[in-house]
């Protein structure tokens, strides 16, 4: 169902797509807008496993689109140093592709929030607790299921082989 990358050798082991999840604050998640017209946003996020989790405002076009469609592409970008003298780019990124949906159920949203507030607040726990428990209400969450994911880097940034 999805395609085989076209440059292999350049293709990221597991460990370095989880290396850049972990390292990045924002990506960008595109989804299917208004007239089949695709819509990009940045966004911050977590990940826990094979999921990804995304604050959002409760109405807009993101939402709208999430509801009509539940495809969607997160992408995230790592490196991206332009090197005219060499006439290229050195680049990290990683892209994962999946199914999107609203958290609705309460302890859902609940552990969504709490892992996006342990990642961007931590020194804030208390507070951030209290800001939970008084806005559970109010929060959107976007909750991205992974189904497939790769990432790929400019061949100078490869690890150059050792030989034993």
């Amino acid at each position: 169902m999805f395609r085989d990358m076209r440059r292999k050798k350049q293709k990221m082991q597991q460990w370095e797509v989880d290396e850049i999840f972990a390292g990045n604050s924002s990506g960008v998640l595109a989804v299917l807008g208004d007239d089949d017209y695709p819509y990009a946003v940045p966004l911050t996020y977590v990940r826990a496993g094979d999921k990804i989790y995304f604050h959002s405002a409760n109405a807009g076009h993101k939402i709208d689109a999430i509801e009509s469609y539940d495809k969607v592409s997160f992408c995230v970008i790592d490196t991206d140093d332009v090197t005219p003298d060499e006439f290229t780019t050195h680049y990290r990124s990683v892209i994962a592709f999946g199914k999107a949906r609203i958290v609705n159920d309460e302890n859902g949203k609940r552990e969504a929030i709490r892992l996006l507030s342990d990642r961007y607040c931590a020194d804030f726990k208390n507070e951030s607790v209290q800001e939970i428990d008084k806005n559970i209400k109010n929060f959107c969450i976007i909750e991205m299921t992974i189904e497939h994911v790769t990432g790929k880097m400019a061949t100078e940034l490869m690890p150059i082989p050792t030989r034993d």
